[in-house]
């Protein structure tokens, strides 16, 4: 079947009329390939498009990590942005957007891989694309350097302490301290084994080892600076993927909620927003993850500079803030899950609250979510695409919404 690229979908695949789906195809592109069901899985490129490159990975045709190394960087931009625009207007909203901030190339400080032992030593990487076959990546382009350097130590872990019949989940960051690892999916350890991980984990030069959330083995606390604030992350707990994007979150946080006097920070984490705006502000930092909201707490205890940071553990899906107590503040910031925060947004669009900060990972939920606000009497001021996830169809924004 031949068939013409019309546009891109949210996965970053092409879409034809049918419609029929073509991964790692661009609009105006013909392109050709057995149709089954309603995607061409292996397409022939019989008319490439001007904005086709040739992807700069080796691990491209292989590695299903990234989807848009094939388009040239200003297409897949515009893309990412085109999505949010999408969003919006599928609720009735028009939005300013200002220039996007798109992370450079070696900077991912945060992986999750997937290791497997094999009959002689193992196999660690990324999952081929709609695969389980794990791609071994040892000259990946987004990672951080460090990241790479470590591909062979958690070789070495999986061959030693993993299964021929399951997968292990290594998750990788890279504190200031040295690298974090975390691991799920292994086996319950015994006292034989847990003595010999604890060796290992001795001999690894790994700031700290976990595994299934218990902590075995930690040499250095693995430090990540926060504002003012040094911060111990418990195992495996969310971090922006970029330090540089992080930055740029916050940057656009601190504009967001202005010269207000009290905020409040919903899903604040272990407090990637609620810290730095601690040096000119008092937060109350909301989270329904008891370890990350202890990790806040003790990095602001330990900060100088800084005014009060009280904290709750909440589930704000189950139990968000209600206006009465949303009108104790002056803004908020809000930064859900990929779910959104429906419940939370309904409350603050009944609330007194003057200024929102949102950040979001789904431009579809976001868009839901603004439209309540905007219905509550807020104006959407202004949007930015942030970038950290280059080459994958992820896409972040932060936004200002006033009274």
């Amino acid at each position: 079947m031949q068939v013409t690229i019309a546009r891109l979908g949210h996965q970053g695949d092409g879409i034809a009329e049918g419609p029929v789906f073509v991964p790692r195809a661009l609009p105006g592109e013909v392109v050709a390939g057995d149709l089954i069901r309603d995607r061409i899985e292996s397409p022939r490129i019989v008319t490439p498009s001007v904005l086709r490159v040739k992807p700069p990975c080796a691990h491209y045709r292989s590695c299903g990590g990234c989807a848009l190394q094939h388009a040239r960087p200003d297409f897949v931009a515009e893309w990412k942005e085109g999505v949010i625009r999408q969003a919006l207007a599928g609720q009735g909203i028009e939005a300013v957007f200002r220039p996007a901030h798109v992370s450079g190339l070696g900077t991912r400080r945060r992986a999750g891989f997937s290791g497997r032992r094999l009959k002689k030593g193992a196999l660690v990487g990324f999952h081929a694309r709609g695969s389980d076959v794990i791609t071994a990546v040892p000259d990946c382009l987004i990672l951080h350097p460090d990241l790479i350097a470590c591909l062979p130590l958690l070789e070495d872990l999986t061959a030693r302490f993993g299964s021929r019949k399951t997968e292990l989940g290594l998750s990788l960051t890279r504190s200031e301290a040295g690298l974090d690892l975390a691991l799920t999916g292994g086996k319950p350890l015994d006292g034989a084994m847990r003595i010999e991980l604890g060796q290992w984990a001795g001999q690894s030069g790994l700031a700290r080892l976990a595994w299934e959330g218990e902590v075995i083995a930690q040499a250095r606390p693995p430090l990540h600076r926060i504002g003012p604030a040094q911060v111990v992350p418990p195992p495996g707990a969310f971090l922006q993927a970029t330090k540089d994007a992080e930055a740029a979150l916050q940057a656009a946080v601190a504009e967001a909620v202005g010269e207000a006097g009290r905020i409040v920070d919903l899903f604040a984490g272990c407090g990637t927003f609620a810290l730095p705006l601690a040096q000119a502000a008092e937060v109350h930092a909301v989270e329904g993850d008891g370890a990350m909201l202890k990790a806040l707490d003790q990095g602001w205890r330990g900060a100088q500079g800084v005014r009060r940071v009280s904290h709750e553990i909440r589930d704000l899906f189950r139990n968000p803030l209600l206006p009465e107590e949303l009108d104790r503040f002056n803004a908020a910031v809000i930064d859900p899950p990929r779910a959104g925060a429906e419940a939370q947004s309904a409350a603050l669009a009944a609330s007194g609250i003057a200024r929102i900060a949102a950040v979001s990972c789904n431009p579809v939920t976001f868009a839901r979510d603004a439209k309540m606000l905007i219905a509550g009497g807020f104006r959407l001021d202004w949007v930015q695409m942030v970038d950290q996830f280059r080459f994958s169809p992820h896409v972040e924004l932060a936004a200002q919404f006033t009274r």
